[in-house]
């Protein structure tokens, strides 16, 4: 007897198809799993085996050979266990054949038949979409895999559960997405003291998804500062959210029954690896950069990174995307995340401080900012320091906008963006935007295009950071709600890339 059902091997954000073939057939007792299995799949057999044993369900004594096809694909990962599980069920006439084969599945096995939840039910659901097919899925991924809403989701707690839904005796009600948690309030921006250009800077960032680079001794609120950014950015639209939760849903970070509605914050230590960072491993899975897509990246202590780890950073930042080279596979992943960098001025952190810096100062200083490569720092739109907070100031009540004031303005300019590149492909914010087309929008004004030619001779910019300066004068623009480019908004898109160069 030969059945057969359908499951996913990941790809990335891609969940391939996989054709499960079950054959029972007449020869010695056996089991086995053919396909380029890795060993978690291959272990499935002993989970099964012990599983339908527990179930009263007795294997008989002929040979069964399980075929995952493409053979040349490799399988990783034990969500194959029910779907073998299933395939095996239809060919030894327990469950309906027709129903399974019009099914994808996927899930763990425990020893007593239950099912355990497993990452990417959320790519999963999307290929079951595109196949016109029903997911069957553990209990615990149901609401995650119905938020796809493409196909019906019918989540089981055990292997019991849902072979009685297949027989018809119990039927399973299909799940629902679970309703998403009200919006909490994030830290208010108001809670940091004094540094208002920096908080202008944030808006700026908020507003165009450009890069931050912030430079400051010790305690003077860098980290406070990034940690309120994504209370000033919009929220994620359903198809960012879809988007950015199919690649949590596959790093297995996504809270039961859960779908992101607020933009990530990632926040890695600085001794985080190239492969923590970027993404890979054994399975190519995907890294902080691509966990932050759509939303925020800060890297504390920047030049204490691995040198290594920053220089991979240069291209994702360019492209959106980044690639996971592999001897038999190319993995891509998403990866257009806003990135804020934070570091001391030197070494102790003090070189501001004409009284409190080592003797070594300033060379100090250069030498620690030196493992930040010029290229990458190049990419930093908007660099500033911010400098330490006065102890009076600490005592004085909270003053400026608070985070809802900026994160109107933000999404005001947002929408003016939204509108100006509706017929732009792969263009969503100002960030985004190159060539003919960064000129056709943010090309100054007379007395702007003197000033930035002349800044641009003087303080010999690349032609990345011109257009960088362009490109945050654009946003200065649409937050004053200007159609063109004028002289005062490449001024102050100039005052974030010069002062900092110079401080630096």
């Amino acid at each position: 007897m030969l059945a057969r059902t359908t499951t996913v091997a990941f790809e990335g954000l891609e969940a391939r198809p996989v054709d499960v073939q079950c054959a029972v057939s007449p020869g010695l007792p056996g089991f086995s799993i053919v396909g380029l299995p890795d060993k978690a799949v291959s272990e499935a057999r002993d989970r099964i085996r012990t599983a339908l044993s527990e179930l009263s369900i007795a294997l008989p004594s002929k040979k069964v050979t399980v075929n995952l096809s493409p053979a040349d694909l490799p399988k990783e990962g034990a969500h194959f266990d029910l779907p073998i599980a299933l395939s095996l069920l239809a060919a030894l006439e327990i469950v309906p054949a027709d129903k399974v084969a019009r099914a994808v599945s996927l899930g763990e096995m425990s020893l007593d038949g239950g099912l355990v939840a497993v990452a990417g039910a959320l790519p999963a659901a999307v290929t079951a979409g595109a196949l016109g097919a029903t997911l069957y899925c553990p209990a615990a991924c149901g609401t995650e895999a119905a938020w796809v809403g493409a196909t019906a989701v019918h989540a089981a707690p055990s292997l019991k559960a849902l072979i009685d839904h297949l027989t018809g005796n119990a039927p399973l009600d299909p799940a629902a997405p679970a309703r998403l948690p009200e919006g909490e309030a994030g830290p208010c921006l108001r809670d940091v003291r004094g540094q208002d250009r920096a908080k202008r800077a944030l808006e700026i960032a908020a507003a165009g998804r450009h890069h931050l680079f912030l430079v400051g001794p010790p305690g003077a609120g860098k980290s406070m500062l990034a940690a309120r950014l994504p209370g000033l950015m919009p929220p994620l639209s359903a198809a960012e959210s879809l988007e950015t939760s199919m690649i949590h849903s596959l790093a297995g970070t996504l809270d039961e029954g859960g779908i992101l509605h607020r933009r990530p914050f990632q926040e890695p230590h600085h001794t985080a690896s190239v492969a923590a960072i970027v993404g890979g491993g054994k399975r190519a899975g995907p890294g902080q950069i691509s966990l932050a897509h759509n939303g925020v990246l800060f890297m504390d202590e920047f030049p204490e990174f691995p040198r290594a780890v920053l220089e991979t950073l240069r291209q994702p930042i360019e492209t959106g995307e980044v690639v996971i080279a592999r001897a038999n596979a190319h993995v891509r992943y998403p990866c257009r995340f806003l990135l804020v960098a934070a570091a001391n001025p030197c070494k102790c952190g003090m070189l501001f401080d004409a009284n409190a810096a080592c003797t070594r100062a300033p060379i100090c200083g250069e030498e620690y900012m030196n493992k930040v490569s010029g290229p990458l720092m190049d990419r930093f739109d908007l660099r500033l320091e911010v400098p330490a907070v006065e102890v009076a100031d600490l005592a004085l009540p909270p003053s400026g906008p608070n985070s809802s004031e900026v994160a109107a303005r933000v999404a005001a300019a947002r929408e003016l963006q939204t509108a100006r590149y509706a017929g732009h492909d792969g263009i969503r914010v100002n960030a985004d935007i190159a060539g003919d087309a960064l000129m056709e929008v943010a090309a100054p004004d007379a007395e702007g295009a003197d000033i930035l030619a002349r800044a641009a001779e003087r303080f010999r910019l690349t032609a990345r950071g011109y257009h960088r300066v362009l490109k945050v004068a654009r946003t200065i623009a649409d937050l004053d709600d200007a159609p063109q480019v004028r002289r005062p908004h490449v001024a102050e898109a100039l005052s974030y890339r010069l002062i900092a160069a110079r401080d630096i």
